[in-house]
């Protein structure tokens, strides 16, 4: 049964949040468009206006996630994985390419501000991209994954499998604010091992990690506190 470490926010908080921004930028988008202002009171610019702001409210879906998109883990008797949701990804590209779209539309379809549109469409085009979408693809395959005999990941530079009669330690490296960031496997060959949770897109699984390793390894778990890099 899946266990969610991050809910969304209530259904009423969603909508009114997303109901502001489109209003605020079905105002604002009036600026997108080289007509007077006269004119972009009538059905075809405000259809327009409204699929400006429809674009405006998918990136905001996108790159608010907690709007929308809840996190969770499958844990099983045995084991448990921590990855990227990549449901949550496939979703949240099929609905950035509505962004391009309902901006192409509007260039070739009416007369536009060009300064102005490109730079709105820039903004809803880009801004996923470098907050979300950019990071999802590139650890798109990287995963945590605990059980009661080994330990496994992988991220974009290694990957690897450890068994637990192979380690000496667990070590958790934490932050001033004793939030696990990363650990480290001391090995029976005295080789360590480090395991970086920031470069593997799993913020959001810090806490249920944490648990995680002392549920699965307390007889060889410690802790560290170091200050934030």
């Amino acid at each position: 049964m899946a266990k969610i470490v991050r809910p969304t926010y209530p259904l009423e908080l969603s909508v009114g949040v997303l109901l502001l921004i489109f209003v605020l930028s079905l105002f604002l988008s009036s600026q997108l468009f080289d007509v007077p202002w006269r004119e972009l009171l009538d059905a075809r610019h405000f259809f327009a206006m409204s699929l400006v702001s429809t674009a405006v409210v998918i990136m905001a879906v996108i790159l608010w996630e907690e709007i929308l998109f809840p996190i969770k883990i499958v844990p099983t008797r045995d084991q448990v994985t921590f990855r990227n949701h990549q449901t949550k990804l496939k979703t949240q590209l099929i609905i950035y390419l509505a962004i391009p779209l309902i901006f192409g539309f509007i260039y070739f379809s009416y007369e536009v501000n060009h300064v102005r549109f490109f730079i709105w469409a820039l903004v809803c085009l880009g801004a996923p991209i470098a907050g979300k979408l950019h990071s999802g693809i590139k650890n798109y395959n990287d995963f945590l994954k605990l059980t009661y005999h080994s330990i496994s990941y992988k991220n974009n530079d290694a990957e690897g499998v450890f068994l637990l009669k192979d380690i000496q330690r667990i070590t958790l490296i934490k932050d001033e604010n004793k939030v696990l960031h990363k650990f480290m496997l001391l090995m029976e060959d005295t080789s360590e091992v480090t395991i970086d949770l920031d470069e593997m897109e799993l913020e959001p699984f810090y806490e249920s990690i944490d648990k995680a390793m002392y549920a699965h390894y307390k007889n060889l778990v410690t802790e560290v506190q170091r200050a934030a890099e």
